[in-house]
């Protein structure tokens, strides 16, 4: 577990790189078109059975002393414009990780792993009869 941080008159503030993907995939996971965080195969598979309820999932942080660079991984919504939504989490990761580690987001890459259809609505056999 890697760890970043400064010194001062008071002691050390140091801030676990675990810390940094949570903020980032936390901020990413709200913005919309956003449908959910892709942690790849395996990790997928982890959280369909319920074996892995990690907050970080789909993302990976590079941590300088300060500086981060940050890759994430997502799916989107069908029919949202997919630069939209990238340039929306660029956005939104930047901000929440400079604004609550102070550090400074050289790179917030976005990798669109896919994309989930809505099922259409069920139409029921009494719907489809003419009254």
């Amino acid at each position: 577990m890697e760890s970043l941080g400064s010194d001062n008159s008071l002691g050390s503030i140091r801030i676990a790189d675990e810390v940094v993907e949570v903020i980032a995939g936390l901020a990413a996971s709200e913005v919309e078109g956003v449908v959910g965080m892709s942690g790849g195969l395996v990790g997928d598979l982890a959280n369909m059975l319920g074996r892995n309820k990690n907050l970080s999932k789909g993302v990976k942080v590079e941590v300088g002393e300060h500086e981060v660079a940050v890759d994430l991984f997502i799916v989107v919504e069908y029919g949202v414009s997919i630069p939209d939504v990238a340039m929306g989490v660029q956005e939104a990761v930047k901000d929440a990780i400079e604004s609550m580690t102070g550090l400074k987001v050289v790179e917030a890459n976005v990798h669109v792993q896919g994309v989930n259809f809505k099922p259409l609505p069920e139409t029921k056999e009494e719907d489809l009869r003419l009254k």
